[in-house]
């Protein structure tokens, strides 16, 4: 989810370090099974319409969210800026609470890496969680593309192009069966396997 717990994070934070990384969003270096078709987004999201709290559904298991086992959930809201603000939450094993705070923006045209002017295309988005004096470089904004949407924003499915990171969101605790089917069936056409998919109890054991 502007995902998972703290993929852009700790992803960027490992390419701004040079550190050569694979893996809640970066752009990937390439080729993980480019066999697969280009990934589509939806046409366009509507900002406004999908800042609120999104609750994680399933998704494909990843380093950064080790230590969440419940309650995931994601709060956007606009700001002033143009920017998102991004608050992913969930629970822990010992029935804590982890927490990070980031930004995502419109994915911005560059030119020789550059921005270059404001970005239009609202579904495909670039999020950060390294801090904000590191905002100015490439390398920690990562891919945040929504490619299932919902027309009245109750479900979300977030990806990147190498679709190696998968999140289903909701904006309610459970996902009806009907939607469910429909998102899968669209998965499987966009190339993503189902059986990697895991299930994120909503809410947790303790709630």
């Amino acid at each position: 989810m502007f995902s998972a717990l703290s993929l852009p994070a700790l992803r960027s934070l490992m390419l701004a370090a040079g550190v050569a990384a694979g893996a809640l969003v970066t752009p990937h270096v390439q080729a993980f099974g480019s066999s697969s078709p280009t990934l589509q987004t939806v046409s366009s999201v509507d900002l406004q319409r999908f800042q609120g709290r999104w609750y994680q559904i399933a998704y494909y298991p990843n380093t950064f969210q080790r230590q969440c086992v419940a309650n995931t959930t994601a709060d956007y809201r606009l700001l002033m800026t143009g920017q998102v603000e991004v608050i992913n939450t969930c629970g822990t094993a010992d029935r804590g609470t982890s927490q990070v705070i980031g930004a995502a923006r419109v994915k911005p045209p560059k030119f020789f890496g550059i921005p270059v002017a404001k970005g239009t295309d609202t579904s495909k988005l670039e999020v950060r969680f390294a801090p904000t004096f590191l905002a100015w470089l490439n390398a920690v904004w990562a891919p945040y593309w929504v490619i299932q949407l919902a027309d009245d924003y109750r479900y979300a499915v977030i990806s990147e192009p190498q679709q190696e990171f998968l999140w289903i969101l909701s904006r309610t605790p459970y996902l009806d069966p009907t939607d469910r089917a429909t998102i899968n069936a669209k998965l499987i056409e966009q190339g993503f396997d189902l059986g990697r998919l895991v299930e994120e109890p909503q809410p947790g054991p303790w709630q």
